[in-house]
């Protein structure tokens, strides 16, 4: 298959035609009908606020509202483009809300949280208020390395291309795996390290083309259309969250609206989308989201029209949904899914011998297949005025398989030389608990437990008829966890949180526990120190517990857990009321890293690095390792139409293998810098915007392990030289990419086209070594060039 640089052509050429069809072929309504709605709750209870003062600040004259029974308020002819809300109620901290944008086509519908204040009325002092925080987290017992996920970022910022990963790799501390994925690196960890929650559930892989062995993958099924704000940890998380070394990525769906049927549609280069929502009934509260997407250039073959891709073309669709009823007793029952399928034909007769690429080989026929969802139902409740508590049920299943064929050069022959079947079906129970016992002090509780049954094979076929097989194995195993933590405030300046976390695996009858611990002293009006320890352990990769060695013997399966011990120390102030500083140092040190029984560099801290899993049997828990930094954000939210990012991360990430030298690992670029930055323009009177934005990354080169030539040359395939583990680093990696857009204000709908143009300056990045057999040569394989990206988005 060719890369991507080398289809911008064919590819933006139909992209702009379809957008064109699409854009002339929308209706338009007449009435207009703008509303902020939405409810407030106490942020530990859950229960609603009675009374509560909801404002537009600085509208003129004043528009405002009170919270009925239920907690609901709603505020209606409010004039589309962006405005901050603010929540006021006797005995609570104000909550801010900034950059909520309103439009023709959407009503806006907000699920809100306050704290109850420690002090009386008049004992109120004017301190830092994390509620005012647009990125403060939803999770109260989170105090460092912690912040939160606005999918409207997605959106708005060049290259995030709505993938929530492709966005959280601008955060500091957080570098992206490639252009070709979105694997989330964090703080020098492998991509494997991280923990993705859907709705309290852990979820498997929740990309397409993503192999269980992973946590990355080219195109995400995370629509940003239907994620509501959530919560991004990089290190010394709270301790509900577990099996987890790297971070966690705790997603929320959001709830459909229950009082208006909307829908939305959208193309760009993710693909064909249509989205609905709304109430089941005139008179019901009960509400529906749905949103099915279909692949741009899948679409583009279907129809007759050639991608410019050859047979390898990336087929992919998506489907996720979300259901909420309302119950008594402030309850609520939900039902929500993920889920979808991809596939690929990576055939030798494709291949363009004239340039590198890393999709695939002349000499090889691949075909891919993979496919990954989750169902889930949780029903939630107050046990009583200061308890609340939740119950999910959840089945997901990942899968992939593929074969592999080796052509010969000469004769055009093919024979089968690689076949791998994949699965693993899990049925997850979650309960999650909150009390609280005063204003000062707050406790969670929770356990979860998760059965798996899984099926992997994975099999080399040769041409001497001899057989190779990997992995071969049908059982299942359970993975219980539990927690208990709380948040207890001293005073106004100074909150404690901290919890125990423990967890069981049945496969090797492994079990821990784990204290986390997290302080916060407020300094001046503004400012805060913070300080944050966590131990953290995780399980290694089924598929790597259960790999074979040379006489077919399974040789890991009683790894312990990869352990790792967090300490954090940072210090944020608001510069100004829409101006932020966040810097944050740290060190981790890892410890149980599977290594081998026998002197070599290979560690599974590099697991994750390629395309490929590991195959690396007579594995020992005794490797070690480290990473340690220091970040910078600087962040200014939307303020009269500006607003940027600016993050920096200065970092060290070094183990030792069994051999006992300190290397470099796979993911150390020693540094990563990002300035993200854009302006709207208001364009006439009725609310529309012209917007454009900037977004610059610059990366250290990573260290890799160059190939051997006479090796490569005698094997006839890329043979890396393993006497120089990690011995040479690549060029820093630099990109820059532009957006440009107009947002459309109709009388009920809204109608938005961007142009998101990546690498604008067409710099080639290194992506890997590779092997050349026609030539005999090594050569580089270079990441995306430049790219634009026409996207329509119609909300209705």
């Amino acid at each position: 298959m060719k890369n991507y640089s080398s289809q911008n052509s064919s590819i933006s050429k139909y992209l702009w035609v379809l957008l064109f069809l699409f854009t002339t072929t929308v209706s338009l309504a007449q009435e207009a009908n703008k509303t902020i709605r939405g409810k407030v709750t106490d942020d530990v209870t859950k229960q609603p606020i009675v009374g509560a003062v909801v404002t537009i600040k600085n509208s003129d004259p004043l528009k405002g509202t009170t919270t009925d029974a239920n907690g609901a308020f709603k505020l209606t002819g409010i004039s589309v483009g962006r405005v901050t809300l603010e929540i006021t109620f006797l005995g609570y901290e104000k909550l801010t809300i900034p950059d909520i944008v309103v439009t023709a086509g959407k009503e806006v519908v907000l699920d809100l949280a306050i704290t109850e204040s420690i002090t009386s009325t008049a004992d109120v002092v004017v301190t830092y208020n994390r509620k005012e925080d647009p990125t403060v987290t939803i999770n109260e017992m989170a105090l460092v390395s912690a912040r939160s996920f606005n999918p409207d970022d997605t959106k708005k910022y060049a290259g995030a291309l709505g993938d929530p990963s492709r966005m959280a790799a601008n955060f500091a501390g957080v570098v992206a795996g490639n252009d070709s994925r979105n694997d989330i690196v964090v703080r020098g960890n492998t991509p494997n390290a991280m923990l993705w929650q859907l709705e309290g559930i852990n979820i498997p892989n929740p990309n397409h083309f993503g192999a269980g062995t992973s946590t990355g993958g080219p195109v995400s099924m995370l629509n940003a259309n239907n994620i509501a704000k959530s919560d991004f940890f990089t290190s010394a998380f709270p301790a509900q969250y577990g099996n987890a070394n790297g971070g966690v990525f705790d997603l929320r769906l959001r709830d459909g609206n229950n009082e208006k049927r909307e829908f939305l549609g959208q193309v760009g280069f993710n693909g064909f989308e249509f989205g609905a929502e709304g109430p089941f009934s005139k008179n019901s509260k009960a509400s529906y989201v749905v949103n099915y997407r279909y692949s741009t250039l899948g679409l583009l073959r279907n129809i007759g029209l050639d991608p410019g891709t050859g047979a390898a073309t990336p087929l992919y669709q998506d489907l996720n949904f979300k259901v909420v009823v309302p119950t008594g007793n402030n309850g609520k029952f939900t039902a929500f899914g993920l889920g979808g399928f991809s596939s690929i034909d990576l055939l030798g007769k494709d291949v363009d011998t004239s340039e590198t690429n890393y999709y695939g080989a002349i000499d090889e026929n691949t075909r891919p297949r993979y496919r990954s969802g989750i169902i889930g139902t949780s029903y939630e409740r107050n046990l009583s005025a200061k308890t609340w508590a939740k119950l999910s049920l959840a089945a997901s299943h990942s899968g992939n398989n593929y074969t592999r064929d080796s052509i010969d050069l000469v004769t055009k022959a093919e024979r089968l030389a690689g076949k791998g079947n994949f699965f693993d079906n899990k049925y997850s129970i979650v309960f999650a608990g909150t009390h609280k016992v005063s204003t000062r002090l707050s406790l969670g509780f929770g356990a979860n437990t998760d059965f798996t049954y899984f099926g992997y094979k994975n099999t080399d076929f040769f041409s001497n008829n001899i057989d190779s097989v990997r992995v071969d194995r049908a059982d299942n195993f359970t993975l219980s966890q539990g927690y208990i933590q709380g948040k207890y405030r001293v005073n106004e300046r100074i909150t404690l949180s901290g919890g125990i976390h423990s967890q069981y695996f049945s496969f090797n009858k492994k079990a821990t526990l784990e204290p986390r611990l997290g302080v916060r002293f407020l300094v001046g009006k503004t400012g805060s120190i913070n300080l944050g320890y966590g131990l953290h352990n995780q399980t290694l990769n089924t598929y790597n517990l259960l790999t074979r060695n040379a006489a077919g013997v399974e040789t890991n399966k009683q790894l312990d857990f990869l352990r790792s011990n967090h300490f954090v120390a940072g210090y944020e102030r608001m510069l100004t009321s829409t101006t932020k500083l966040k810097v944050e140092t740290y060190y981790q040190l890892l410890d149980r890293i599977p290594v081998n029984t026998y002197p070599s560099s290979f560690s599974a801290v590099n697991i994750g690095a390629t395309f490929n899993p590991s195959d690396e049997a007579d594995l020992i828990s005794s490797g070690t390792g480290y990473n340690y930094g220091v970040e910078l954000t600087l962040e200014r939210y939307f303020n009269n139409g500006f607003y940027y990012l600016l993050t920096g991360s200065l970092f060290d990430s070094k183990y030792k293998g069994s051999d006992g030298i300190e290397r470099n690992t796979a993911f150390n670029t020693n540094y990563a810098g990002n300035l993200l930055a854009g302006k709207e323009f208001k364009v006439g009177k009725k609310g529309n915007v012209f917007y454009t934005n900037i977004k610059v990354t610059t990366i250290g080169g990573r260290y890799f392990t160059p190939l051997d030539l006479a090796a490569s040359a005698r094997r006839q395939q890329a043979i890396a030289d393993e006497t120089r583990p990690f011995s040479e680093k690549q060029d820093a990696y630099f990109r820059a990419d532009i957006k440009v857009g107009y947002r459309k204000e109709f009388a009920k709908s809204t109608l938005e086209i961007a142009l998101d143009i990546q690498n604008v300056t067409g710099n080639q990045n290194i992506f890997q070594e590779g092997y050349n057999k026609r030539t005999n040569a090594i050569t580089y394989e270079y990441q995306q060039g430049f790219f634009p990206v026409p996207m329509v988005r119609y909300t209705f």
